[in-house]
């Protein structure tokens, strides 16, 4: 089976950075994991180098387009070489073959009647590239997206005739369950459409850098840069051309983060139904990457650099890492505390701990060759069933939970060893340790297969262990014979210096460790008052945060608080509740929060929200 997966080409305006490579390592596992099902997989990343946002970046940088698009480009090629990417081709919007494809992808809609002449006037964000109405600007005309600033944009433009396709999309997301992924975000997707599509301006004028429309008498209009970009996945497969790849668009996947999901999930299928083609089978969009709840912005300076983390500890760790903290789609919080605790009690402790011991007692009891003795553990079927399950998990693509079933698959092994006691067996019984040792080693031998794709090294390290090969074909075979060779640790302990740790540690610790008391003009710096709440909801994309809209009596206060494990947020409206108001507003998952909900916690680590005995004046103050 011929399976197309790529991630998005990545604009070349600055460096990547961990967000990106979260990305490229989604894809990169799936294709890996595809091609060891046997499936014969084209696998595509690439940069993005034309629009008004590199030519102006070049301007400041004192370059052209051409050569500031020429190092980023360079870097992030670089990047994934480093990160051991295994994609099959990398593609520029730069290249001349690419240009050509998109000038007759306009050619061919235009001719179809798809494409027309107008004029636009409108708030422009350079940095989306991309046009919003009044209505969905910020204040002060700021883009909802990244907060920037807008600019009115009038000129002449062709459009894409996107109305047309409004009704075909919704059949779309309809009659495919699962054309968009998550569910979540093919609602939204849906949401949208359903409110009216407006055609599309697909040209510029305001600006040079880029790939000209292929008109006689239009030589002064750019293709907009999300019908060159998306243009990618077509010209990469030589569309046009040379269609020798083109087989495999007909099982195509799309990686994308979900702040581009409507530009692949709108525009780049009604392009695709302009062009008479089949639909990719799967939009599939993730979250971000977070940092203190904060999108990662140079700007803030709190950008994280992939390669620092490979660094301090591997490849391996970082896309453990990024692939088993959250479920797909969802946003998370970096914390390199929390890598560390994975690292050290799965990587190490259940996984290579559990390899040591065992080849161990190979060595030991049976001069590393071992024959099966007819004893069958029933441990090894249930394990069987855990592999199973993660195999259904990431063809679902719910990576979290195919890396969870394979651990507890080696739960099970280690408990094997802690159950049966070998050491003391062998004393008594040399063919059972023998049996047991041989189940063992089979489970691992299955982690091993269904982990390579995730962790490239240390399985290659452990195959030469088995002395096997990483064979899909061997999951369901039970090995009865192993020749054995010894093993290096395949994962080292990682402790981190004391200071780093504590800057990982909530805020609270930190002021208990350093500052036991405080005085009474310490206290008078607080400012606590009653609130009560207007209305509360969930946050979407967050599993723990609350929105709410508070009364102060002469004010109202928008917060958020992470207790949606503890509270519906029905049962909280009308309830008062203690505000410390005069904590700086700070921006939590793109939402405004004025304050910090006071809350005591359990020693379940469940929360309990700190309201009077009796009802108060709204923004009585506390003291």
């Amino acid at each position: 089976m011929k399976t197309y997966i790529t991630t998005p080409i990545y604009y070349v305006n600055d460096k990547a950075h961990i967000g990106h490579a979260y990305t490229t390592i989604i894809a990169d596992t799936y294709a890996r994991f595809k091609r060891l099902q046997n499936d014969e997989v084209f696998f595509l990343t690439g940069t993005d180098e034309h629009g008004q946002k590199i030519q102006e970046s070049a301007k400041k940088n004192n370059t052209s387009p051409k050569e500031y698009a020429d190092k980023i480009s360079n870097e992030f090629k670089q990047l994934w070489k480093n990160l051991e990417i295994s994609n099959d081709y990398f593609i520029r919007t730069t290249d001349e073959k690419h240009k050509e494809c998109v000038k007759k992808i306009f050619l061919k809609m235009y001719e179809k009647g798809d494409i027309y002449k107008s004029e636009y006037e409108g708030h422009y964000c350079v940095s989306c590239e991309s046009f919003y109405t009044k209505t969905q600007l910020l204040e002060n005309n700021k883009c909802p997206d990244c907060k920037k600033d807008t600019r009115i944009l009038k000129e002449e433009s062709y459009f894409f005739r996107l109305s047309k396709y409004e009704k075909d999309l919704l059949n779309w997301y309809k009659q495919n369950p699962n054309s968009i992924f998550p569910t979540s975000k093919k609602n939204e997707v849906i949401a949208f459409v359903e409110q009216g599509l407006k055609d599309l301006s697909i040209s510029r004028t305001s600006f040079d850098w880029g790939i000209k429309v292929p008109l006689n008498d239009d030589k002064e209009h750019v293709i907009y840069v999300w019908l060159d970009a998306l243009s990618n996945y077509l010209s990469a497969l030589g569309y046009l051309e040379n269609e020798e790849k083109m087989p495999f668009w007909q099982n195509a996947i799309h990686f994308v983060g979900k702040d581009i999901l409507k530009f692949h999930a709108i525009y780049w299928p009604a392009f695709l139904m302009s062009l008479d083609l089949p639909l990719p089978k799967c939009v599939a969009a993730h979250g971000w990457w977070l940092i203190n709840g904060e999108k990662m912005s140079k700007s803030i300076g709190n950008v994280i650099n992939p390669l620092d983390i490979v660094n301090e500890f591997s490849n391996d760790a970082l896309r453990y890492y990024l692939l088993s903290y959250m479920p797909f789609g969802n946003d998370g919080d970096y914390s390199k505390h929390l890598m560390v605790e994975k690292i050290n009690s799965e990587l190490v402790n259940e996984f290579g701990n559990l390899v040591s011991r065992t080849i161990s007692m190979a060595k030991k009891y049976f001069n590393l060759k071992l024959s099966f003795k007819d004893k069958i553990y029933e441990e090894e079927k249930e394990a069987k069933e855990f592999f199973n399950l993660s195999i259904k998990a990431i063809e679902e693509l719910k990576f979290n939970d195919y890396l969870s079933n394979i651990f507890k698959a080696l739960k099970i092994a280690n408990s094997m060893i802690s159950k049966y006691e070998p050491w003391a067996l062998i004393k008594t019984n040399q063919n059972e340790v023998e049996s047991l040792l041989i189940s063992i080693l089979n489970i691992i031998k299955n982690a091993c297969i269904l982990l390579s794709p995730v962790l490239i090294n240390s399985t290659n390290k452990l195959a030469k262990a088995l002395n096997i090969e990483i064979k899909y074909d061997l999951l369901n075979t039970f090995i009865k014979e192993f020749s054995l060779n010894e093993c290096e640790h395949l994962f080292s302990r990682v402790e981190l210096k004391e200071e780093k740790m504590l800057e990982e540690k909530t805020q609270k610790q930190e002021e208990k460790a350093q500052n036991d008391h405080i005085t009474i003009d310490d206290f008078a710096k607080i400012k606590m008052q009653i609130a009560q709440v207007i209305s509360c909801e969930n946050v979407e994309g967050s599993e723990k945060l609350l929105k709410f809209e508070l009364d102060l009596g002469n004010e109202k206060r928008q917060v958020l608080s992470g207790i949606a494990k503890n509270y519906n947020p029905k049962d909280l409206v009308g309830k008062q509740i203690v505000l410390l108001s005069n904590l700086k507003a700070r921006t939590i998952f793109k939402h405004l929060s004025e304050g910090m909900i006071l809350s005591a916690k359990n020693q379940d680590e469940s929360l309990v929200l700190l309201s009077p005995l009796t009802p108060c004046d709204n923004g009585s103050i506390i003291g």
